[in-house]
């Protein structure tokens, strides 16, 4: 069913709806067979990925939802019956931005009289390794943004994004070509550490409808998202399969690892960042050993690590 402008449809707002997660949530909605209007959040509203949107009958609202603008942040909010917040921590590195940020949000959707929250939130690696791990800022920060939520008053669901699967795509450090001529994935975790691996773009959006279209909201509630739970070793192996590379899992230390981040350029406390939360991983797991969410019931299948590496374009990775 495609998008709808009747005023008795639900008014859902998306933010980032131009982005990864959002983008997800308004291909889902607009899959669907119960009608949705949409308002989508975007701070470019003439590029290409806005022009879609509008094409599908998105109403696209230009905008940047950051403190400064906060007046025209909770007017976009006005006449919305559903809220899908997300934020983006590698946008400016800054946990305290961050966390501010989304709890403006919040307060703008709950000002708007909005009737469902569903937010993107990360575990905390502070809390789960006791404070022992307390770098992890891009997951910490979102966990607070997400107990700010839960105390919020309004109906409010935690759906988390799982490993992106266009990581590899995106960065050509994740399949760093070694002197022997494999592409190796370099991490400083253990080849049997499971992966909620998720297609963002196809599959992210499939849970947030599914928890929208329950009887019943499930306030208070967390969804851990994954296209498919996968070791290290088979990633690799179905990748080679796949693309007839020899990709290979190399298991760094922790100084080793950090050091390759170095080499990057990245600055010392996003290294340090970087070494903790795969730390984190290996150690507790993506979701500090909560299991993902089951995919029954979902609209469609999700996306294997097999299909998304048969669709992708690997010309920009193997290099």
């Amino acid at each position: 069913m495609t998008i709808t402008q009747v005023p008795s449809a639900p008014l859902v707002a998306v933010v980032g709806a131009t982005g990864m997660q959002g983008g997800s949530v308004v291909k889902a909605l607009a899959e669907s067979d119960k009608p949705y209007r949409i308002r989508g959040f975007t701070r470019n509203a003439t590029k290409p990925a806005s022009e879609a949107l509008k094409k599908q009958g998105v109403e696209v609202v230009e905008i940047s939802l950051v403190l400064d603008n906060v007046k025209e942040v909770y007017r976009a909010f006005i006449g919305a019956n559903v809220a899908f917040l997300v934020t983006n921590f590698w946008e400016h590195i800054d946990m305290e931005k961050e966390v501010s940020e989304g709890k403006m949000l919040i307060d703008a959707a709950k000002a708007a009289g909005v009737e469902r929250i569903v937010w993107s939130g990360l575990v905390s690696p502070t809390k789960i390794s006791g404070g022992k791990l307390t770098h992890v800022y891009h997951f910490h920060g979102k966990s607070l943004v997400s107990e700010y939520g839960y105390a919020s008053g309004v109906p409010f669901v935690n759906v988390q994004a799982g490993f992106y699967a266009s990581n590899f795509l995106a960065n050509p450090s994740m399949l760093a070509k070694q002197s022997d001529g494999t592409f190796a994935i370099a991490w400083n975790v253990k080849p049997t550490t499971v992966v909620p691996l998720i297609d963002c773009a196809n599959d992210y959006g499939l849970y947030v409808r599914h928890v929208l279209e329950l009887a019943v909201f499930p306030d208070g509630s967390e969804v851990y998202t994954t296209s498919e739970d996968i070791t290290l070793q088979d990633m690799v192996r179905q990748l080679s399969e796949v693309t007839g590379k020899d990709v290979v899992f190399k298991q760094l230390t922790d100084e080793e690892f950090g050091k390759n981040f170095s080499a990057l350029g990245l600055p010392p406390p996003v290294v340090t960042e970087m070494v903790e939360g795969f730390q984190f991983f290996d150690e507790y797991g993506y979701y500090g050993g909560q299991p993902s969410a089951s995919r029954e019931g979902l609209a469609r299948p999700t996306r294997t690590w097999t299909e998304f590496a048969k669709l992708a374009d690997w010309s920009k990775a193997f290099v």
